[in-house]
Order: C-alpha cells, then sequence, then structure tokens
C-alpha cells in the first residue's frame, strides 16, 4: 500500500466536492443515539478535511495517515485557522504518520472514524483484518468504530463509466480505471496536469499516479470485525442513518459499518 506523493500537492483542489458535510453528518447523528465522544481517530485523515472541522466543534482528534505529505499540508491547514475560534472550541489536533494496518496510541480513545473508501485500499484481506484488530485494541470499552467501503457494483460502475476528465484553468487530468472480475480489484491510472503554484511563469506540473482498491463482500467484512472483537455492528448505504435489515441494494455507491467494542 503506497502512501501518497507528489498527488498531496493537488489532492484538496481535485477533492473539494466530496461529502465532507455528509460524513460528519452521519457521524454526529450516530454519535447522538449514544454518547457523544470526546476522542476521535481518524484513520487515513488525508489532509485532514474531516479532522480539522471536528477539532473545531471541540473533538480532542487523532489525525493518522501514512502519507508524510498529506500530514504536512493538513498540519499547515490547521496552523493557518484563526487562533481564537480554535481556543474558544477547546479541541485539538494530533497529526500522527502510522500504517492503519498497525497503527497505537497511548491511551484508548472513545471513537474511530475511517472514510472515503480508506479500507478499499486494502487490497489483502490480512491487511484489513489486521486494521481491524489494532482499531478494536485502541477503542474504550463501549468504543465505536464507523468506516464506509465501495461496493463491487460500485468500482464495476467506475469501469463501465471511464474516462474520467477535467480540463479547468488551474488543474487537468484524464482518470482511466480497469477492473479485475477475478481479484474484484480495480486500477485507477491518473495523468494529472496542475499549475506549479510555486513557478513564477505558471507552468505546469505532470503528475502521474495508479491506485488500486479492492472490494469485499459485506458478509465477510462482518464476520471478520465479529473475529476481530466487535460486539454489535450495523449495516448502512449512502449515507442514510436507518441501518440496514437486509441486503444494500446494487444501486448503493457507498456502504458504512458502524462497530461497537
Amino acid at each position: 500500500m503506497a502512501s501518497y506523493r507528489q498527488f498531496a500537492t493537488v489532492y484538496d483542489r481535485l477533492m473539494e466536492n466530496m461529502p465532507y458535510a455528509d460524513w460528519l453528518r452521519f457521524a454526529r447523528t450516530v454519535w447522538d443515539r449514544g454518547q457523544m465522544p470526546r476522542s476521535v481517530v481518524d484513520l487515513g485523515c488525508g489532509t485532514g478535511n474531516l479532522s480539522i472541522p471536528l477539532a473545531k466543534s471541540g473533538f480532542d482528534v487523532y489525525a493518522i495517515d501514512l502519507s508524510a505529505d498529506m500530514l504536512t499540508i493538513g498540519r499547515s491547514k490547521w496552523d493557518e485557522s484563526p487562533r481564537r475560534a480554535l481556543r474558544e472550541s477547546n479541541g485539538s489536533i494530533r497529526w500522527l504518520q502510522q500504517d492503519m494496518r498497525e497503527w497505537e496510541l497511548p491511551e484508548p480513545v472513545d471513537t474511530v472514524i475511517s472514510f472515503c473508501d480508506c479500507l478499499n485500499y486494502l487490497t489483502e484481506e490480512t491487511d484489513v483484518e489486521a486494521a481491524f484488530r489494532a482499531t478494536f485494541r485502541a477503542l474504550k470499552p463501549g468504543g465505536m468504530f464507523m468506516f464506509d467501503v465501495l461496493p463491487q457494483q460500485q468500482l464495476q460502475r467506475y469501469a463501465e463509466q471511464q474516462p474520467f476528465t477535467l480540463d479547468e484553468r488551474d488543474v487537468a487530468y484524464i482518470w482511466t480505471c480497469e477492473w479485475d472480475e477475478a481479484t474484484y480489484e480495480i486500477e485507477h491510472a491518473l495523468t494529472i496536469f496542475a499549475r506549479d503554484e510555486h513557478d513564477a511563469a505558471g507552468r505546469f506540473m505532470r503528475i502521474e499516479e495508479t491506485h488500486v482498491e479492492r472490494a469485499y463482500e459485506s458478509r465477510w467484512i462482518v464476520d471478520a470485525l465479529k473475529r476481530s472483537g466487535f460486539a454489535r455492528i450495523e449495516r448502512y448505504a449512502d449515507f442514510n442513518t436507518v441501518p440496514l435489515t437486509n441486503e444494500a441494494p446494487p444501486s448503493a455507491e457507498r456502504l458504512f459499518f458502524v462497530a461497537v467494542k
């Protein structure tokens, strides 16, 4: 599992339309039904687009990511936030470079979230289970693990709908996908042209990225969570906060899991 490198420099620009507000709303709705946490781990935090608003809302956040470049950008964004507002919120962030398969903290936490299909980037079942076990160990008794994944049908839809393109004044890309039916894996190949902010002439830099994601069956995920020690597990689809009682419909674009220690 490779960490993001040059891609980190344009990540926020390309991801600005992602449903960050929906992820936060989903988490708060689930928390409101139980006990509101104080300490939250954002596992696979990227550049902090969920960590920062959580901290501004008063949570103590551990922002964990494998990519040092992503963490550097997130820390810069946090440091540039108005100091007075941050002091009044009483929230905090600790930025930590760790592998989600073997992460650990000095003390247990109330909640772990891992959104934006982070777990799809683990392409071996053993790696997913390792991440589940590490998360279970890091939670307090009664602590909650919340995450989402892209199902097989959604990865197949990406392959069917590709190529994807963007052409704007400061950034452009072409994104192609190749689906492997045998492994449930999709390979995303991106060629990105982005204006170099440090180039006085305004020239563009070219970034080549390859990302591989794997789909896992919902039943396997539930069983793996149980093997890792989690007791109560609920499933949701597409930010709907009513738990699923049956399998998600084939049209579901994103599946959510909430597991309690």
